[in-house]
């Protein structure tokens, strides 16, 4: 089978863990790099044997590719995927789709009339934790989920930027939403709140350190993610389900299961980074697609972060629209 040749637009720390990945497969060759900064690009580009390139649009135009990762920060959204798209490549963009819902909602609308194949890396549903939570959620529903993102504030200076990153609630805490609507279910109205601390060593950061949004979910189920970015390391990241009988604690690494009779913990076996691209790269190689989160799923939990951070904004309830 020919290899299939991967363009990466952006060369930071996200696109250095899938090429942590991708340089184990056997039928994929790492073609090219791009960056705004260019001496990324080049040192990504000579360690891996690719050409480098100071502008997509350009790799686009000279590369011969058959598909596209799209690791860029949440500002750079937008006509990135537009110039793929018009490409016909299939791509696979790194969470959030955007820094606003609106171009999230313009790429979506492309992707579906184009037919594009897509994936996002909302890669905690590949965790083999998740799924056994799902098995275990078949039997006694989800009646109370609490999630939590308490961490430190990232280095990068747009992280701290509301027109650069959207938010903690919209750049990080977005893989709880995502997690929550896939074990809980659709979320039917949200209600956050958030309140942001000047601090010297921040002086630039002008986003909510602290937040929680309170979820109704269709089910019936109820719902409070919380978020921070005020400590100095990673607190908690991960997610609480409650239901008859049973607790549930979800971590990237591990999940707790209590049914009253102690609180065993199974550890994660499996890297899910490795399972996203995997699929994706098979869908892309024509065999039967088992990509878990398309284009148009991500945008559902773009829509619900979005909707908590315009409920946080202006004080009201947000009503989610049902699809």
């Amino acid at each position: 089978m020919k290899k299939i040749r991967i363009g990466f637009i952006g060369a930071g720390g996200i696109t250095r863990r899938h090429l942590g990945v991708l340089q184990h497969f056997k039928d994929i060759q790492i073609a090219a790099f791009s960056d705004v900064h260019f001496p990324a690009a080049q040192e990504l580009a000579q360690h891996h044997q690719a050409e480098a390139y100071p502008s997509h649009q350009e790799m686009l135009e000279k590369e011969n590719l058959d598909a596209v990762y799209i690791c860029v920060p949440p500002f750079a959204h937008g006509q990135v995927e537009w110039d793929v798209i018009a490409k016909k490549l299939p791509f696979f963009v790194e969470k959030p789709l955007a820094v606003d819902l609106q171009t999230a909602e313009n790429i979506a609308k492309q992707v579906a009339e184009s037919d594009t194949i897509t994936a996002v890396g909302y890669h905690w549903r590949y965790l083999d934790v998740v799924e056994r939570a799902q098995e275990m959620l078949r039997e006694r529903p989800a009646r109370l989920a609490l999630g939590y993102w308490l961490d430190a504030t990232p280095p990068p200076a747009w992280w701290h930027r509301r027109k650069q990153s959207g938010g903690q609630m919209v750049e990080q805490t977005t893989h709880i939403f995502d997690l929550v609507r896939h074990l809980v279910g659709e979320v039917t109205s949200v209600q956050a709140f958030g309140s942001h601390l000047q601090r010297n060593h921040f002086p630039d950061l002008d986003i909510e350190d602290v937040s929680v949004a309170n979820l109704s979910f269709a089910s019936g189920a109820v719902g409070t993610v919380a978020s921070t970015c005020l400590l100095n390391w990673s607190h908690r990241v991960g997610l609480h389900l409650f239901s008859e009988g049973m607790a549930l604690e979800i971590t990237d690494r591990e999940i707790m299961t209590d049914i009253g009779q102690g609180r065993p913990v199974t550890h994660s076996q499996i890297d899910p980074v490795v399972r996203e691209d995997r699929d994706f790269i098979n869908a892309v190689q024509g065999r039967e697609n088992h990509i878990r989160v398309p284009y148009a799923e991500a945008l559902q939990t773009h829509r619900l972060v979005c909707a908590a951070m315009e409920s946080l904004q202006n004080k009201q309830v947000v009503n989610m629209p049902m699809c």
